[in-house]
């Protein structure tokens, strides 16, 4: 587990173009410009829908949570990040008209999914909620910053990426402090942290493949 300190700036930088392993674990070189319309077309079709799936399945997570631990001493702080979430649901629900996207077919399950693991863990207390928060949290905000990676290679296009590129970064602080939540909510202290945290994180970087492309 990487000190706070050490996690934020890893996820702030704007790296020099150089090779670095995606979501799908595969080593990717350095993206080109994208010269073509149908090019970034293509691009915002792909990050748009994974990211709109995302944010879906992060609101279904936090209503699961909500469900179990509401009356908590934590239904608070669960339902204040829930709110933020809805914002960025509420702003990828407003792009994907703007830019013609379709959504991924995957919804349904994402949706179901997504409240089944937020309630299952809550069900296992409040230490496993926050633990799936951190999860859940760390994986988004990585894959956010491997979009803005990409969108920054592409400066011949600058302009043009600035609404998205904004997004995603509002979204990414954002999404980390609710990572830095969860910390500071006793996640460290979940029954096998280690095991859970895996498992979910594994699970969302499937979510994340599958839905780029489906």
């Amino acid at each position: 587990m990487w000190s706070r300190s050490i996690f934020h700036t890893a996820v702030r930088r704007k790296l020099p173009c150089m090779p670095f392993s995606n979501t799908s674990g595969l080593s990717t070189s350095c993206y080109h410009a994208k010269n073509n319309k149908a090019e970034i077309t293509t691009m915002y079709d792909r990050i748009i829908r994974v990211d709109h799936a995302g944010e879906l399945g992060a609101n279904r997570i936090y209503a699961g949570q909500l469900a179990v631990l509401g009356k908590s001493d934590v239904g608070p702080i669960i339902e204040e990040m829930y709110d933020q979430e809805k914002k960025h649901l509420a702003k990828f629900n407003e792009l994907i008209p703007k830019h013609r996207v379709r959504p991924t077919v995957l919804t349904p399950i994402w949706n179901v999914a997504g409240w089944v693991l937020g309630a299952g863990t809550a069900l296992m207390g409040k230490e496993a909620a926050m633990a799936c928060t951190v999860a859940v949290e760390e994986t988004i905000t990585e894959h956010y910053n491997n979009q803005l990676r990409e969108l920054l290679q592409d400066t011949d296009n600058a302009e043009e990426h600035k609404e998205l590129l904004d997004v995603i970064k509002q979204f990414r602080d954002e999404e980390m402090e609710h990572h830095d939540i969860g910390i500071d909510h006793d996640a460290l202290k979940a029954p096998f942290y280690s095991g859970l945290k895996s498992a979910i994180q594994a699970g969302c970087k499937i979510a994340i493949y599958a839905s780029e492309r489906i």
